[in-house]
């Protein structure tokens, strides 16, 4: 299920791909339902790529977000990140994932998985296990986006060379 869902950089909040369009993702807002296209120069995340730093190997997001789930009993958390202390956040995240290293989680980064976790129980997923084999894969869209939009430049760049052939052979003949 969280391949689906992305995070893009500038824009708040986590995203569901909805359609892939003519060198663009169509997504959807968790949080208002508002579609949007964007565009490969956008930097977008998938969440079911993302892991946390711990002691020995990093774990996937899906495993911090199941482990948050058990630990909140699938309801939003009980406070406010925002406004939570370094000393409170660390306790918590500990409290989720144990082993987690302390030099290279932030807090930041702890407030943002809170703030993820909410807005994904808030739109009411809570499968937060890996993605099945047929399912759609975010990367494989952002690539084939990615490798269409260039073509479109050098059909544009072609296209501006011929007119500007074209214009200079109209002023000597």
């Amino acid at each position: 299920m969280l391949k689906n869902i992305l995070s893009i950089t500038g824009k708040p909040g986590l995203y569901k791909l909805v359609s892939q369009g003519n060198n663009m993702l169509i997504v959807e807002s968790l949080i208002d339902g508002k579609r949007m296209p964007t565009y490969a120069r956008d930097k977008i995340v998938s969440l079911g790529e993302i892991s946390m730093y711990t002691m020995g190997e990093d774990i996937a997001l899906s495993e911090v977000l199941t482990n948050l789930g058990k630990k909140e009993e699938l309801k939003a958390v009980s406070f406010d990140p925002k406004k939570a202390d370094n000393n409170q956040l660390h306790a918590f995240f500990a409290e989720v994932l144990p082993d987690y290293d302390r030099d290279r989680v932030y807090p930041s980064d702890i407030r943002k998985l809170i703030q993820w976790y909410n807005i994904l129980i808030g739109a009411g997923i809570t499968d937060f296990t890996a993605e099945e084999e047929g399912e759609t894969i975010v990367e494989e869209k952002k690539q084939e986006v990615k490798k269409a939009a260039p073509k479109q430049q050098v059909k544009t760049q072609k296209a501006a060379a011929s007119s500007a052939r074209t214009g200079v052979g109209s002023k000597k003949g």
